[in-house]
């Protein structure tokens, strides 16, 4: 149970980071939570496609965290949802 508390709350620091680097301010702590995991899982998949090491990392019994990827991986993925979120005027 502490693990599972441990990976939300580094996936809603990561996210928020992420977010707040784009610039998106629509959603909550929810929201940040999910723009970290989804964050951590396209910079991952970054990270390996290009061959780039891996700066600082969690692992929690066996579930690997990657940081700086997952911020990067958040921002991404926050840009590309600014893009299709209209936006209010």
């Amino acid at each position: 149970m502490f693990e599972i508390i441990l990976l939300l709350i580094i996936a809603g620091i990561t996210g928020g980071i992420g977010r707040s680097i784009v610039g998106f301010k629509k959603g909550g702590c929810v929201i940040s939570i999910v723009v970290g995991f989804i964050g951590a899982y396209i910079g991952t998949i970054l990270a390996r496609e290009f061959n780039f090491p891996d700066f600082w990392s969690f692992e929690i019994r066996g579930i690997h965290y990657p940081i700086i990827w997952s911020i990067v991986g958040a921002a991404v993925f926050t840009a590309v949802l600014s893009l299709i979120v209209p936006k209010k005027n």
